[in-house]
């Protein structure tokens, strides 16, 4: 082989290999922009949430928690992990799934008194108890950090993740736009609606570990818990549609709790 042949071979290889670090360069970008994706989302859904329209924010919630779900199977499946998409992935979650849900439940505090609601006993005085609404967001930076510097989540999740969280809080509005007028309105009163943030919010840091939706193989054995909850899930939203989410929620701390009690490992 002459000099002119190993030259043109030699920039070939330099070609092959700059090309493809220009696509791994570019797949890494593809996870970070679905989770910029999710931040959208979210930044939207707290503007519409202050505008009044907690539906829509709601349905933003619903793009968001796929677009969640979304970026960590890319990032797997492309092989791109990084600490910058980890760190990015708290962010956004902190924004969409913590401070909009607290943002949400404040709104339906403040919203209560000019709803048609037999319920219009709660004098002014009582604004600063929506305040206390803010605590999901605290506790939803507590949760994220502890699930950042906590290797042993991988498989399972040590209290409520954030997103069941967000799912149980916006489903709220969309109950209330289906059901007003009926036996929703006897529970729906600002001292319920702080009792179940505070209760939430206890959940994102309690010690219990719940199931992580989370396949690493699609075998029954290792999985029953996880295709048990599907079919329960869809189940309960076929039949009692936007009411079917919180129940989905307390569902799924049960079925992890079933899964402590009896099989006493983490699936």
């Amino acid at each position: 082989m002459g000099r002119a042949e190993r030259q043109v071979n030699l920039e070939f290889i330099r070609e092959t290999r700059h090309s493809k670090q220009e696509t791994v360069n570019i797949k890494k970008h593809i996870p970070n922009a679905i989770t910029c994706g999710n931040l959208l989302c979210g930044c939207l859904a707290i503007v519409k949430a202050f505008e009044g329209d907690l539906v829509w924010s709601a349905y933003l919630v619903g793009i968001a928690l796929v677009l969640d779900f979304f970026d960590g199977f890319t990032a797997r499946l492309l092989n791109v992990s990084s600490p910058i998409g980890k760190d990015l992935d708290s962010l956004a979650d902190m924004v969409t799934f913590g401070v909009l849900p607290a943002v949400v439940m404040y709104k339906l505090c403040m919203t209560i008194e000019n709803a048609s609601l037999s319920f219009d006993y709660v004098p002014n005085q009582n604004y600063w108890m929506y305040y206390f609404c803010f605590i999901i967001a605290i506790f939803s930076a507590v949760r994220l950090a502890k699930f950042n510097n906590d290797k042993g989540q991988s498989d399972s999740f040590i209290g409520l993740p954030t997103p069941a969280n967000a799912m149980f809080i916006c489903s709220i509005p969309l109950i209330q736009d289906k059901l007003m007028h009926t036996y929703f309105e006897v529970i729906y009163t600002p001292y319920v609606l702080c009792l179940v943030s505070l209760i939430l919010s206890l959940l994102l840091v309690a010690p219990i570990p719940l199931l992580a939706l989370k396949f690493k193989n699609f075998g029954w054995d290792d999985n029953k818990l996880r295709f048990i909850l599907i079919g329960l899930s869809v189940v309960c939203l076929v039949v009692f549609q936007f009411v079917g989410i919180p129940m989905i929620i307390i569902l799924y701390i049960l079925l992890s709790i079933v899964n402590n009690i009896f099989f006493k490992k983490q699936v």
